[in-house]
């Protein structure tokens, strides 16, 4: 059986969208057949889609056709008895092409009666869609009703467009489940009586008429809404937690103002087909099964029912039929969820996000985490969501990494779900010693047991801290005496700059290409990556980038004088763990030794063992002027950062009575952080992480090497110790032109040709989005990796800041080989399964 399906913009740029199609396609057929007068004639009806075979879950099929009637939902209520004609002319068209059953969209099925007419005047059956639409909507409160954890019978819903059809049949479908109901009707002379005649008399105590939707803003948190007009709710209205169920078109709810996170508008007259269904030729996986309007999706499940029947005609649409046609419908595979916003998919976690408007403790605050595992993943999401940072939420989501843990212990992550997951990140290098190292927390439990003092400086002096001073100086390479501490690398880095520019009296900084040294305005000045620095330009004046590893372009701005200092990373980690070239630090500290220049060591990543030696710059004896250091200097348990300089750099400086207290942190050198850094620094030593890096290093790195060279797509494996990047190098230069190319050459005319002619602006606009987009690819196959890792294998790897076709590989300092031959299996096989294309 065949149907048809006339469809209609329901905005002015949906009609111009139907008009962009109308001219490609007349177009394509004027390329390929040549010029011919009735290619451009008046059309009543533009064809759309050609569905050659659709097949639902259980086996049954059909075809079908949908043609667009070119006309608003303005211009249809402008002149119903035209429309109609047409309408019914489209009807005609559509049964000698083979129509059995004909589907009325949206407004279409409104002039003439609802229908009615258009029904009785035809030629074959029709339907408007509005029972599949109805139950659509009815479902997705169904599921509103579960996620958000109210009962029905304690619930009040606003339903806009009252007695239009859909809203009468959803109202007695709510009815039934108990709500009580805000029926907002047009405000007409209609008496109270005559409103409610449509109701059986058994509602009528759990309804409400109201002739204004003013009224409802402050009552409802739930509406629905299906009228003819549109653009009839303001969301700048809705209340904190509202949810709209928006069921036909065009749209009830205005678009203006800006975006709310705090409510929820849906799109509930759609359905979405399951993967099983099939809409004729798919290929890549691409169909348009997702967010039919039910009234389409009705004429298809009828047509797969072999029911050419007129169903869904006039007002009273029948509860029984609706829940007849929504069963029927399921049973081939087509379900109201997911929902989506203006287009856009709404998972459960969005819904579920309100649930906290509707269950407020009014009384106290609750600062308890939750108990139940689904409550705590759910509720930790729900709130870095609202409160931190929407945009990571959801690439987290996307990726599927997604993950919320509750412990932690060595080198192994505990999710709330009770599964363990091996940390090859750990915290970007913040946990050399692992995650909770027994010795660091020993000897914060005890500092805070025995109420030392903590928050001291600048009022007396703290010990603890004084101490790991000491400690820290007697363990750095060069002539270190003095040491600033602060919370964090990019403010040791921050410190550095100030103190080489203090000590110097000059204004200029180096620093290398592709390095990263933190986010805050300085460190970002001289963070060689131009994705970080864009959006906060200007920066600071006098930072001069140099290629990573190439002495001789150092030198020649070493020349220029007035440099401060050069800072730069012995390995740059999040550049993607670049090694310069053997001796590159030895002739550096030369170089800037001769021109007056300092050198700042950034070791914020790459020190206390992580790459073999206790500083990575001790690879080449370099001897800074300033070294920096942060992250696992604490254990990863306490927020600290160091910079340390000789004692004339300081004095230099800082050392006169009007200047001393120049640069200073109300954290940083708190007690407390340096308990941490010092039992840190004694768990590293007693344990000689360095040396566990360097061995268990060098068989990591060889071993990726062995199992990746029969793989095209792993580029390099590079690094020194425990910090390794495997590079990618997945190209895909050319694929979006050659696919450009392979539609022009098989799509009927010579496409290649108007190509030729577009405006030497859009050739360029495109070029450059192609290019993009070809890196994206690249950049998404690398993700898929640790995705793959993440999901199937239990194990957290990331890609580097500064490139994401570089995957980090940078665990604790005390994982054990077991781990690592694990990891290595497991890398293997994602390589294999991967492996479709080796380049």
């Amino acid at each position: 059986m065949k149907f048809g399906f006339i469809a209609h913009p329901t905005s002015i740029s949906l009609k111009r969208y139907v008009k962009m199609l109308d001219i490609l396609q007349r177009t394509s057929h004027d390329l390929e057949t040549g010029y011919h007068r009735e290619i451009w004639q008046r059309e009543n009806l533009i064809p759309f889609i050609d569905f050659c075979r659709i097949k639902s879950i259980n086996g049954a099929s059909c075809e079908g056709l949908i043609h667009y009637l070119p006309l608003t939902a303005e211009e249809m209520l402008s002149s119903a008895r035209t429309v109609q004609k047409r309408v019914l002319s489209g009807i005609e068209k559509l049964r000698e092409e083979g129509a059995e059953l004909v589907g009325l969209g949206g407004f279409t099925s409104i002039v003439g009666k609802r229908g009615i007419e258009t029904a009785n005047q035809s030629s074959i059956p029709v339907t408007s869609g509005n029972s599949l639409t109805t139950y659509a909507a009815y479902k997705a409160f169904c599921q509103i009703f579960d996620w958000l954890e109210v009962h029905p019978e304690n619930t009040q819903v606003a339903i806009i467009g009252y007695p239009g059809s859909i809203c009468l049949a959803l109202s007695k479908l709510l009815l039934d489940l108990g709500c009580k109901l805000d029926l907002v009707h047009s405000g007409s002379e209609k008496s109270k009586e005559e409103l409610l005649k449509h109701l059986p008399d058994k509602y009528h105590d759990q309804v409400n008429l109201v002739g204004n939707i003013e009224a409802c803003y402050q009552r409802n948190q739930l509406f629905a809404a299906a009228t003819s007009s549109g653009g009839i709710i303001d969301p700048a209205r809705l209340q904190a937690g509202s949810i709209v169920v928006d069921i036909a078109l065009p749209h009830d709810v205005i678009r203006v103002g800006a975006d709310r996170n705090d409510i929820l508008l849906l799109e509930g007259g759609c359905v979405t087909a399951a993967r099983q269904v099939k809409f004729g030729g798919e290929s890549l996986n691409i169909a348009l099964k997702q967010q039919i309007n039910g009234c389409l999706a009705e004429t298809i499940v009828l047509t797969l029912e072999q029911r050419n029947e007129c169903f869904s005609i006039g007002r009273y649409l029948e509860k029984e039929k609706v829940l007849e046609i929504g069963a029927i419908a399921e049973r081939h595979g087509f379900n109201a969820y997911p929902f989506a916003s203006f287009g856009e998919r709404v998972d459960k976690d969005r819904i579920i996000n309100l649930r906290r408007y509707y269950h407020r403790d009014l009384t106290a605050a609750n600062y308890a985490i939750e108990q139940s595992e689904a409550s705590r993943r759910e509720k930790a999401l729900q709130r870095y969501r609202n409160h931190i940072n929407p945009m990571m939420a959801d690439f987290l989501h996307m990726q599927r990494c997604d993950q919320v843990f509750d412990t932690a212990k060595g080198c192994t992550l505990i999710n709330t779900d009770g599964d363990k997951f091996l940390d090859m990140v750990s915290g970007y290098g913040c946990l050399n010693l692992g995650h909770n190292p027994d010795i660091v927390v020993k000897a914060l439990q005890h500092f805070l047991e025995n109420s030392t003092a903590n928050f001291i400086q600048y009022v007396s002096v703290p010990q603890q801290t004084a101490l790991l001073a000491e400690k820290l100086c007697e363990i750095s390479p060069g002539n270190m005496e003095r040491v600033f501490f602060s919370n964090s690398g990019t403010e040791a880095v921050e410190a550095a700059l100030k103190l080489a520019k203090a000590a110097t009296g000059k204004s200029r900084f180096i620093y290398a290409n592709n390095s990263y040294h933190g986010k805050t305005l300085g460190a970002l000045s001289v963070t060689g990556r131009e994705k970080h620095r864009k959006h906060f330009n200007p920066l600071i004046p006098g930072c001069e980038s140099v290629p990573f590893g190439d002495i001789d372009a150092l030198k020649e701005v070493l020349e220029s004088g007035d440099i401060a200092a050069f800072i730069v990373e012995p390995i740059q980690g999040e550049g993607g763990v670049y090694t310069p070239p053997e001796g590159y630090l030895t002739n550096v500290q030369q170089l800037c030794n001769d021109a007056g220049c300092l050198l700042i060591v950034d070791e914020i990543q790459t020190g206390l063992g992580r790459t073999g030696r206790m500083f990575a710059c001790e690879w080449e004896g370099i001897k800074p002027d300033i070294l920096v250091l942060a992250k696992s200097l604490s254990g990863g348990l306490i927020p600290i950062g160091a910079t340390l300089s000789s004692r004339q750099i300081w004095d230099a400086a800082y050392g006169t009575t009007g200047r001393f207290l120049l640069h200073t942190s109300t954290f940083g050198g708190c007690n407390i952080a340096a308990v941490a850094g010092l039992a840190a620094l004694e768990g590293i030593y007693h344990n000689k992480l360095y040396e566990n890096a360097e061995k268990l290093g060098q068989y990591f790195k060889n071993e990726l090497i062995r199992i990746t060279k029969n793989y095209p797509f792993i580029g390099e494996v590079r690094g020194q110790g425990l910090m390794i990047g495997i590079q990618f190098a997945n190209e895909f230069e050319g694929a979006i032109e050659a696919c450009a190319r392979e539609f022009g050459t098989r799509l009927p005319g010579d496409w290649h040709l108007t190509y030729r002619f577009f405006p030497d602006e859009v050739r360029d606009h495109l070029s450059a989005a192609i290019n993009k987009m070809e890196e994206s690819l690249a950049e998404m196959f690398c993700m898929r990796f640790v995705s793959k890792l993440n999901n199937d294998h239990q194990i957290l790897t990331f890609v580097t800041a500064n490139s994401s076709t570089v995957i980090r590989i940078q665990p604790p300092l005390v994982i054990s080989k077991q781990e690592i031959d694990y990891f290595i299996a497991s890398f293997s096989m994602v390589c294999e399964e991967m492996s479709t294309f080796l380049n």
